[in-house]
């Protein structure tokens, strides 16, 4: 019988192949980062896609426990991030053991029935008071809900070391709009200044 985080599972309109990776990645500078985005199957899948692309970041969704995010760390040498979903403003069980085991935890909305890329937000100040009791040297990512209309009240809110965004600077589902791009980095700036 497979582990339980074995188990596949459903990609979403971003989702690649290995092979797919590794010719997007070969057009652009090596110094462009490359994260790798994995759900429950990243044991399974991680050593074909580290074997083709030179990944820097595995991201961990799908709820990982902590013995998943420590047989990551014996197979890949670079950063891992590991998702954490939360309710509105409740923290997810073992929230500690991702801030000690990841280099970064992504604070992500939880909606029933998606991993992630919800484009919901959660409620960063009822988070943020719920971070205070807790101590962690993993970097803080902030996601979900992201658009230049709210990320400064985020950064403000919540501090984080990077915010992720995808669908809250689109024109259009998987079409990025160099405007939205560029207010959502010029609203993100305003509160580290």
């Amino acid at each position: 019988m497979r582990p339980r985080w074995a188990r596949r599972t459903p990609g979403g309109p971003r989702e690649r192949t290995p092979e797919q990776a590794a010719e997007l990645w070969a057009a652009l500078p090596r110094a462009v980062r490359r994260v790798g985005v994995f759900g429950r199957d990243v044991l399974v899948r991680l050593p074909r896609v580290r074997d083709l692309v030179e990944l820097d970041v595995v991201q961990l969704h799908g709820d990982p426990a902590a013995e998943e995010l420590q047989a990551v760390r014996r197979m890949f040498s670079g950063q891992l991030w590991a998702v954490a979903r939360t309710e509105g403003a409740v923290l997810p069980d073992g929230l500690a053991t991702f801030f000690a085991e990841a280099d970064a935890v992504v604070l992500d909305a939880k909606v029933a029935g998606q991993l992630g890329g919800t484009g919901v937000a959660f409620d960063w100040q009822g988070v943020a008071a719920a971070l205070e009791t807790m101590r962690f040297g993993a970097r803080l990512v902030v996601a979900g809900g992201l658009r230049p209309s709210n990320v400064a009240e985020a950064v403000r809110v919540l501090r984080p070391q990077v915010v992720d965004v995808s669908s809250g600077v689109e024109s259009a589902p998987g079409i990025k709009d160099q405007s939205q791009m560029r207010a959502f980095f010029e609203a993100a700036q305003e509160q580290v200044r």
